[in-house]
């Protein structure tokens, strides 16, 4: 009796295991709408068109930094869906004429961190705009901070393409950019 039990439990293991396995390989959309929500689709749509950014990526970053939590709060003081430093925010607070705006409880409210979160993000992209992979290179900066991109670009001989230098910046952009196109395909973001 135990042991077919114990058959029977290996056949379901393998089973599932193998099923797991096929939804990971094969991503159907249910699947990665199913692992890969979209939380705040309007805020994310709008402010991305605003800005001028893919929606999808906008989604892929929120969901590479927070999982979409607004409560979420990183060990080096970043807040948010997007995960911005207060002082960031400040700045950008300052260039998008915000007069009211309170540290650290606003950071939390979804609507304004993905709009700070989108206008830092195009500000970026528009910085490195002349560079190849210049959205890579945003991403980076979105991580490991500006003076570390400057930085690596400084260092890059002309023709060259700059070397993103750390190794959890470089995994932060190749998930950011994966997570991009499992958000287009699953939820038609353009």
């Amino acid at each position: 009796m135990i042991r077919r039990a114990l058959a029977v439990l290996a056949a379901l293991v393998l089973v599932g295991g193998a099923g797991f396995a096929y939804l990971q390989h094969a991503q159907p959309g249910w699947w990665v709408r199913f692992r890969h929500p979209l939380h705040y689709r309007t805020d994310v749509v709008g402010y991305a068109r605003i800005y001028h950014l893919d929606p999808a990526l906008v989604a892929a970053v929120i969901y590479e930094e927070s999982r979409f939590r607004p409560d979420t709060q990183s060990s080096a003081g970043a807040i948010g869906l997007m995960q911005l430093l207060p002082s960031t925010a400040r700045g950008i607070a300052i260039h998008t004429g915000g007069r009211k705006f309170r540290i650290p409880q606003d950071l939390y409210v979804p609507d304004l961190n993905i709009r700070y979160g989108c206008w830092y993000l195009a500000h970026l992209e528009r910085k490195y705009e002349r560079r190849p992979h210049a959205v890579d290179l945003a991403l980076a900066a979105y991580n490991a901070g500006q003076a570390n991109v400057d930085r690596w670009i400084a260092q890059t001989p002309p023709g060259q393409a700059v070397r993103i230098r750390f190794d959890a910046t470089r995994d932060y952009v190749s998930h950011v950019r994966s997570t991009e196109r499992l958000y287009r395909r699953a939820y038609d973001l353009r």
